[in-house]
């Protein structure tokens, strides 16, 4: 609690504007924060009690302004817990952007393919996820003023926003899947019998993070929707080895798209 009242006191001493809608930009997508109107950016290294982002492809900042005439802030990388932080550090920042005034949370990520259906430059509108770690942030101590003990996640990602995105990606001709996302901690890539294991347990793509978030995010009542971009097969798919330079480059590739889904979704939020 001290973190992160630390972390929203020094914020704030440095934007002049509400967020309403939070973004959480993964591997090779930061690029959207690019199109906020009247940036304000303040790097992760300069907010007291704030992680550190140490992956490639991760800008390491907040970005505050409007986009598609809403205010939001956006993160450019996330933290994950193979990078060795505590699982409450890894969803901080969030429980930060929800004291400066989130509702609604967009949160995106770079994740394998675990449908055979699909191929690499989808995007995945994930409807559900199964936690396959065993952490979960809300061990411990629970503080009252965040959210309840146990908490209900039934429907972790909000419906109407997933239908708007879907509307949208339609408007877009853009082939959009939906399905359930599986947490790993990596930083290992999964083993083909692990994605075999993920494909029998309902799972559609597989990635790093994103879970923690959400968990946060529904513990405090904000609204969830969540992008995948599905940057390569995952392993035993394709008799080829996975490396971090494919994803960043298939993310490339399709950030136009990506980028369009969310700003017309947004739009809507």
């Amino acid at each position: 609690m001290n973190k992160i009242v630390q972390s929203n006191d020094f914020i704030k001493t440095k934007i002049d504007i509400k967020p309403e809608i939070g973004l959480i930009l993964g591997s090779g997508l930061g690029d959207l924060a690019d199109r906020i109107e009247n940036p304000i950016k303040i790097k992760y290294e300069d907010i007291p009690g704030f992680p550190i982002s140490t992956v490639e492809g991760h800008e390491g900042q907040l970005v505050f302004g409007k986009l598609s005439g809403k205010n939001v802030v956006a993160m450019q990388g996330r933290f994950h817990f193979y990078e060795g932080y505590d699982i409450k550090e890894v969803v901080l920042p969030v429980r930060v952007l929800i004291r400066l005034g989130i509702k609604s949370l967009i949160v995106t990520n770079a994740a394998g393919g675990v449908d055979k259906n699909f191929k690499p430059g989808d995007l995945m509108i994930i409807k559900d996820h199964i936690n396959y770690t065993s952490q979960n942030p809300l061990i411990g101590k629970n503080y009252e003023e965040l959210g309840p003990r146990f908490l209900d996640m039934s429907n972790p990602y909000d419906r109407k926003y997933i239908e708007i995105a879907k509307e949208e990606g339609g408007k877009l001709n853009l082939n959009i899947r939906e399905g359930n996302y599986i947490w790993f901690t990596g930083p290992t890539y999964e083993t083909a019998a692990e994605v075999k294991l993920s494909r029998i347990l309902g799972a559609n793509a597989v990635g790093m993070s994103t879970v923690p978030e959400v968990i946060v995010a529904n513990h405090e009542n904000v609204r969830v929707l969540g992008i995948s971009c599905i940057t390569n097969m995952a392993a035993g798919i394709l008799d080829k080895p996975l490396n971090h330079e494919e994803v960043v480059e298939t993310s490339q590739k399709v950030k136009k798209e990506f980028q369009q889904l969310v700003l017309n979704t947004l739009n809507r939020m």
